[in-house]
């Protein structure tokens, strides 16, 4: 996973360009709230409202009372901790980011200090595919775009059920191989962005099924994704300042090559995007 971690270490969104964005704005960052810091750091398709399907259709309630009585959310892969804070801003339930890499991790933990978030909100690193939790721990774990990155896909559904409690519900979008892809292409996509390898729309439906879930929906948003990453690839190229100023010129045009690849292979179609929802099943004897 060594790849990952280095990917996620030159990332242009970072902790340092969240909050250099957020000065350049005027906004202190003393008196700094979710609710202004939910616009900066959300780094997935779709923003908060994306957050807002899958919270909604794994049955996360807004708790306005003790948030002990609220479900326990787990999020794989969490990156910067932006889904993980929204969620309990917005619904008051209590959540665990975890994440590889040691920078996203501890931006996440910095972040959420920040705007007074971590009574609620906690981050721990490890690996999704070994996850440092008991079993039966939480009711809801979610995931966004991030377990392409995962060289187990099996190993990681596996481990989500495990840490699941009994009907509890995995929601979770990830980007997915719509068609055939050529060696070079492969061979990039691994290179360049970290990916082992990458889930189908139906693959991900049978491991579901086969690691004790029962598939409730399953939605190809590819059309919607391949709109947002045209748009994502010139939110990227308008941080090429920062990006350059914290890791140089080159480092900049190979990423913009990069991203511009993996958006012209949406476009293309051979690239997709889900959202998947399984509940875990409750064994009988």
């Amino acid at each position: 996973m060594n790849s990952v971690i280095q990917y996620y270490d030159i990332h242009p969104i970072n902790e340092d360009q969240i909050l250099q964005t957020l000065r350049k704005k005027g906004i202190p960052l003393d008196n700094l709230t979710e609710e202004t810091l939910k616009d900066y750091d959300q780094d997935h398709y779709g923003g908060v409202e994306a957050v807002d399907i899958l919270a909604q259709k794994a049955g996360i309630q807004a708790n306005r009372g003790d948030p002990a009585w609220g479900p326990y959310v787990l999020d794989i892969c969490s990156g910067m901790g932006g889904p993980a804070r929204y969620l309990a801003h917005r619904y008051g339930c209590r959540v665990v980011g975890l994440d590889i890499t040691e920078s996203r991790y501890r931006g996440a933990t910095r972040l959420t200090k920040l705007v007074k978030l971590d009574h609620l909100v906690e981050f721990k690193l490890g690996d999704a595919m070994d996850m440092p939790f008991p079993d039966n721990t939480f009711d809801v774990a979610i995931g966004q775009e991030a377990w392409a990155h995962v060289p187990d896909k099996a190993r990681l559904i596996k481990e989500c059920a495990r840490v699941l409690k009994p009907a509890g519900v995995l929601a979770f979008t990830d980007i997915l191989q719509a068609g055939p892809l050529r060696t070079p292409e492969l061979e990039r996509l691994r290179r360049e962005m970290s990916f082992p390898y990458l889930e189908t729309l139906d693959g991900y439906a049978r491991l579901l099924e086969e690691f004790n879930f029962t598939l409730l929906e399953r939605e190809d948003l590819s059309p919607l994704w391949t709109r947002i990453l045209q748009q994502r690839l010139e939110m990227y190229r308008s941080l090429k300042e920062e990006t350059v100023e914290k890791f140089g010129e080159k480092h900049y045009r190979r990423w913009d090559e990069t991203y511009s690849f993996f958006v012209s292979l949406f476009g293309e179609k051979k690239l997709g995007g889900g959202r998947f929802i399984g509940k875990r099943r409750v064994r009988t004897i």
